[in-house]
Order: structure tokens, then C-alpha cells, then sequence
């Protein structure tokens, strides 16, 4: 007879993620002794705030975006925020930008006191459409944050020209996207450019940390002397402004990775190729395209699926051990936070419609060829298979 044991309860089955969205210590394994060295440097040297190394940084992230001025500040959000405060805009002032993106695009704009203005997106690049632009500029509109989501440089060409037409400010939000390019000119060099070094970034740190770009030379003192308390002199302080520097660890960090980044950037194209030469055939998945002149980073590979199917391929990919993401499920236009601006459903579809479809892939630079090929056949597994029951 089988024993009895009362108080053991069923073990449930795991699911084993395989292959994850990212993966972060294979990469600090590669670069492991100039890494410890750079910061074993700084901890000898002592010197942890405005040392050598941010100022190092700053001249180096100039010199790769192709700007004359690189200002460190301990996140991307600040880069956005200070980017607005340096240019005068505030409460009574308009900031148009893009429903799909991250929330620190338009908390930037409500830190300053002036009201974010959504204009819809592409449907193939997920980026703002010059259009949608225009259609909303009014006499209250003072700049354009044109979001360079998921890797891949926004219509930089229209939108200029539309910010030249109507006077308007320009700020890139390129959180996402160091290094891409469009028409062999970075981003982060068309306007004033906002990069994070979130640790998932394509350049990331090992915590926060962010930099602005600019070709003026009065903008980058302001946001200079904004991050440091609101004073250009230790103790002497001209206005409020805010504690915003960048540690001289982080900075070490990223001088050490951006060494390596465009490599880094390459294996990424690799593996967006890879995946969009499996989909080609595959009318159920939507993949990434890459522009005319454009040099797409990769930060996520993201694919379009039927609405209907999105969650279900999303749950057996994870059964498969394939962990993938949704940037992003709702809109910025339906957050609560933005409940008192007035937009309802319906208003921008084409955001609306992407956060209903899109689905992110595993993609970095340590990812194996043979674990792409894994991700890419369950996912048409999956779809297959939905095909094969509707059909039945």
C-alpha cells in the first residue's frame, strides 16, 4: 500500500527560461579585467565625483555622437528634464512627443511644468510621424521630443524641417539608441540629444547614469551648472537646480564599454538579420525594418503579431524557454498619470494598435546563433499552431 503523507503538497512544474531577453554577465566576463581594473583605479585614486574619468567620458561621447559639447548626469530622465529647464520651457509651455514610449519622456516634461502634446506614430517604425507632428503644433508649442525607440534613428529629415518652419526646439530622446545613425549622422547630433546608461542599454552602466549632447555651447554651461546645485562655483549657486553627476565609477565603466560597443552593435545586426531571413516567409510575424539610410542599433528586436495571438505566442515562447517582453503595454496617452489631459481610446491608433501586437525577442551580442534559431522556430512554431486551429 502506498504511504500516506498528509502534509507533502504536489510540486508544481517550473518553466526553465532557456534563453532570456538579456543577459548581462556573459558580457562583464568578456570585459572583465579592463572593467576591474578601471575601477580598482578609481577606488585607489579616491577621487569619486568629477574625476578624470567623467571628464574623459564626456569628451569621448562627444567625439562618437559628432558634437562639440557631452554633459554626464546620473540618468537619462535628467538628461530629458534638464534639456527643457536649460532651454527656458515651462507651465503655459507645449512639448510634443510621441504615446509610445517610456514614462520618463514625458515626465521630463511635467518636471519643468509644461503639458506634454501626443502625436501618433509610424506603423512601421514605431517612431512619431512628422504629420501627426504637425497637425497639433499650436502657438503654445516650444519644442519636439522625437522618441528613437528600440534602436532605430526617428524621421529626423522631416522633423527638422518642421521644427525650423515653425521655430520649435528639438530634443532626442535616444535612451535607446546610441550609435544609430541616419544618413551617416548619429543620433543625439540633430537636436539635443538625451542618452541613458540604464544597465540594459546598449552602452549601460553598472547603475544609472545618462549624458546630454549639444553643438551650444551656453546650453551645455546651463545644464553643467544645473547639475551641480545650480552653481558654476563650488558654494556659489545662482539658481535652484538639482543634484545630477555622474559617478566617477560609472564613468570608468562606460569608457571601458564604449571601446567595445560598436562591435557590440555589430553582433546585434547580425542577429536582427538572422531573425528577419526566418520570418521573411512568414506572413503571421511583422519584423523590424530598417530604413533608407539608416543604421538600426538593435537595442530590442521587436516584432508585430495578431492582436488575438500576441499574449498566447508570448506564454508558449516562455513554455518553449524563450523569455520575451512588451515595450510597451499601454500607452503613455491612457497612463493614469495622464488622465488629466483629456485623451481617450481611439485617439492615436497606431500607438494604441502597437501596444496590442508588438512582442520583443531575446537579442545582445553574447546570444548564439543557435539560440536565435531556437527563438525564431518556436515562434513560428507557435503561430503554426494557431493557424492549424482556426483552420480546424
Amino acid at each position: 500500500m502506498r504511504p500516506h503523507f498528509p502534509h507533502r503538497r504536489k510540486r508544481r512544474t517550473q518553466r526553465i527560461v532557456l534563453i532570456p531577453i538579456l543577459e548581462l554577465r556573459s558580457q562583464y566576463q568578456q570585459v572583465k579585467t579592463e572593467i576591474d581594473s578601471a575601477v580598482s583605479a578609481v577606488l585607489a585614486d579616491g577621487q569619486f565625483i568629477n574625476g578624470p574619468n567623467v571628464c574623459e567620458l564626456e569628451q569621448e561621447i562627444a567625439q562618437y555622437v559628432g558634437v562639440a559639447h557631452a554633459v554626464a548626469l546620473n540618468s537619462g530622465t535628467d538628461a530629458l528634464h534638464l534639456a527643457l529647464r536649460a532651454m527656458g520651457i515651462g507651465p503655459g509651455d507645449e512639448v510634443i512627443t510621441s504615446p509610445f514610449s517610456f514614462i520618463a519622456t514625458t515626465e521630463a516634461i511635467g518636471i519643468v511644468g509644461a503639458k506634454p502634446i501626443f502625436a501618433d506614430i509610424d506603423r512601421d517604425s514605431f517612431t512619431i510621424d512628422p504629420p501627426s507632428v504637425e497637425a497639433v503644433i499650436t502657438p503654445r508649442t516650444r519644442a519636439i521630443i522625437p522618441v528613437h525607440l528600440y534602436g532605430a534613428a526617428a524621421p529626423m529629415r522631416e522633423l527638422n524641417a518642421i521644427a525650423n518652419r515653425y521655430r520649435l526646439a528639438i530634443v532626442e530622446d535616444c535612451a535607446q539608441a546610441i550609435g544609430a545613425e541616419l544618413d551617416r549622422k548619429r543620433v543625439g547630433s540633430f537636436g539635443v540629444g538625451c542618452f541613458s546608461f540604464f544597465p540594459s542599454k546598449n552602452l549601460g552602466a553598472y547603475g544609472d547614469g545618462g549624458m546630454l549632447t549639444t553643438d551650444d555651447p551656453q546650453l551645455a554651461a546651463r545644464v553643467r551648472s544645473l547639475r551641480a546645485h545650480g552653481g558654476r562655483r563650488k558654494y556659489y549657486h545662482e539658481e535652484l537646480g538639482v543634484n545630477s553627476r555622474l559617478d566617477e565609477i560609472q564613468a570608468a565603466i562606460l569608457r571601458v564599454k564604449l571601446r567595445h560597443l560598436d562591435r557590440w552593435i555589430e553582433m546585434r545586426r547580425h542577429h536582427a538579420r538572422g531573425y528577419s531571413r526566418q520570418f521573411e516567409s512568414d506572413a503571421g510575424v511583422r519584423a523590424p525594418r530598417e530604413g533608407t539610410g539608416m543604421r538600426h542599433v538593435f537595442h530590442q528586436y521587436t516584432v508585430r503579431l495578431q492582436e488575438q495571438e500576441r499574449d498566447r505566442v508570448q506564454r508558449e515562447l516562455l513554455d518553449a524557454g524563450v523569455q520575451t517582453a512588451v515595450y510597451y503595454p499601454v500607452p503613455l496617452h491612457r497612463q493614469i498619470v495622464h488622465a488629466p489631459l483629456g485623451y481617450a481610446e481611439g485617439d492615436f491608433p497606431q500607438a494604441e494598435a502597437a501596444a496590442r501586437e508588438v512582442l520583443s525577442l531575446p537579442i545582445f551580442p553574447e546570444l548564439s546563433d543557435a539560440q536565435r534559431d531556437h527563438v525564431a522556430r518556436s515562434l513560428i512554431r507557435a503561430i503554426a499552431r494557431q493557424a492549424a486551429a482556426c483552420a480546424s
